[in-house]
C-alpha cells in the first residue's frame, strides 16, 4: 500500500538570530529538517586568515541593537519569494578567531535548485542589509573597520 506523500507546508522561518554566543552548523542543519523536504543547503561563513591580500589575525563583529529584528525580516521576505521553504539563520557577534563561524544560513526545501536558491538570496540579503560592522586586527598590528558608514 503506498502512502500519500506529505503536504508540503508554507515557508517558515524556524531560527533567525544574532549572538554572542559559538554558532553551530548541525544545529542549524537539525533546526531545517523535515521529511518532506527533499534538499538542504547550509552556507556556512568562517572567519578566514586574510582579506584583501592582507593577514588577519582575528576580528569583532558589532551590531546595531536592531540586528536581530533586522535578520528576523530578511529570513522572513526570503521566506516569501521561496514557498515551501523551511529557514534558519544565525550571525555571530563578539570577538571571533580565524576558523570560528560567523554566519550560518540553513534552507530545506522539496527541491535542491530552490533550497540553493533561497540558501544564496538569504546569505547575499543579510550580508548587503544587516547592521553588523567588522572590525579587523591585521598580522602587521593595524586595524580597519568593514561596512561601517
Amino acid at each position: 500500500m503506498r502512502r500519500a506523500a506529505e503536504v508540503v507546508p508554507a515557508s517558515v522561518v524556524v531560527l533567525a538570530a544574532v549572538t554572542d554566543q559559538p554558532i553551530d552548523v548541525a544545529t542549524h542543519e537539525q533546526a531545517v529538517a523535515a521529511r518532506w523536504a527533499g534538499a538542504t543547503a547550509i552556507f556556512a561563513g568562517v572567519v578566514r586568515d586574510h582579506d584583501g591580500g592582507r593577514a588577519v589575525d582575528r576580528l569583532t563583529y558589532e551590531a546595531h541593537p536592531d540586528a536581530g529584528q533586522v535578520v528576523a525580516r530578511i529570513a522572513g521576505q526570503v521566506a516569501d519569494l521561496f514557498p515551501g521553504t523551511v529557514i534558519a539563520v544565525s550571525h555571530r557577534v563578539g570577538a571571533l578567531e580565524v576558523t570560528d563561524v560567523a554566519l550560518v544560513a540553513a534552507v530545506a526545501s522539496a527541491h535542491r535548485g530552490q533550497a540553493f536558491a533561497a540558501c544564496a538570496e538569504l546569505v547575499e540579503r543579510v550580508k548587503a542589509s544587516l547592521p553588523v560592522w567588522k572590525h579587523q586586527v591585521l598580522a602587521d598590528g593595524s586595524d580597519e573597520w568593514v561596512g561601517a558608514l
